[in-house]
Parts: C-alpha cells; structure tokens; sequence
C-alpha cells in the first residue's frame, strides 16, 4: 500500500515541480496538492525531514546555541529561531523561527513559499529551492510534528544601525579588482 501512494506523491511532487519551471516565480501556484497522506508515510516523510534539518544545517542557526552546546540540543528546543544576529553590510539578519511558520501556513502554501524563497544573508536559501518537493513536504511535517514553540525572531535591521548583542559582525574582503 506504502509503494503505489509515494509513487503517486512522487508523480504529483515532479508535475507541480516541472509546472513551475514554466511561470514566473511570484506567478507559481500548486494546482495539485500532494494527497492526503496516511500514517506510515507521514511518519516516514517526518523522519526525512528530521534527517534533513540534521544533515543541512539547519539547527546551526534556526536553534539557540545549537554549535555551542556541540549539537546537543533536545528537540523540543530545535527550530525555534535565534537573538544571534548577522551583521553585515546588508543590515542584521536573525534566524526564524521555523516552527511558528510552520504553523501558520497550509502544506501547499507552504510548497510554494519554499519553492520561492529568496532572504537576506546568511541563508543559504538556494539550498532550499534547489531541494525536491518532496524534500519540502518533509521538513514541513517534521516542523509540524515538533509544534509551535519558542518566539518570533527580531526583526531585520538595515544597514547603518548597530544591533543589540549578541551578533556576529561579518566583514566582507574588497571586491576584486
């Protein structure tokens, strides 16, 4: 029963994915959202997501002293954002809280909003779009399996204004040339 279903989440992940190669991306709508899922491949899609957010890094910022407590951090605590600002001559950027986001958007919305992100530094927010839909779906169940939790992360600060410790102050080289 588990194969046929994620053959045919598979099919419809690719289509919608191949769909929005052709529209711009503030265009991009997911006609067919993937199916219901039953319990084993919700329990499965959560494991990958958790899988993912391990191997991609995600806890090193989006998790409160995730690096210096050597990654021992209890989940419950993971994903919740982070005060640590990122200084640098875009302004100051803080890690989201993953969670709440999670928790206020639907799957497919979801799908689209990860499908076409594109934030300030230092998310590496290619990593994200370059991910397969399935991929997505998965972090967003394992997000929506921990639950909300913790705070909205501070707000973005424009260039020209000194953050609040703590921050880690980012000095690019020259330009080349």
């Amino acid at each position: 029963m588990f194969q046929p279903l994620l053959r045919i989440a598979l099919a419809l992940s690719a289509a919608s994915a191949l769909a929005a190669c052709t529209v711009p991306a503030q265009e991009t709508s997911l006609a067919s959202p993937v199916p219901p899922p039953t319990d084993d491949q919700d329990a499965a899609l959560s494991a990958r997501g958790e899988y993912l957010v391990r191997i991609a890094g995600c806890n090193d910022c989006h998790t409160p002293a995730y690096g210096e407590r050597g990654g021992s951090v209890p989940k419950e605590e993971w994903l919740t954002g982070s005060p640590m600002g990122f200084h640098g001559p875009w302004g100051t950027t803080y890690a989201a809280n993953l969670r709440l986001k999670a928790a206020e958007i639907e799957e497919a919305g979801w799908l689209e909003y990860t499908a076409n992100l594109h934030t300030r530094p230092l998310m590496p927010d290619y990593s994200v779009r370059d991910m397969t839909a399935e991929d997505r779906l998965a972090l967003y169940r394992f997000l929506r399996e921990l639950g909300p939790a913790g705070t909205k992360a501070p707000e973005f600060l424009p260039p020209g204004k000194t953050p609040a410790p703590p921050y880690l102050q980012l000095v690019l080289p020259p330009p080349a040339g």
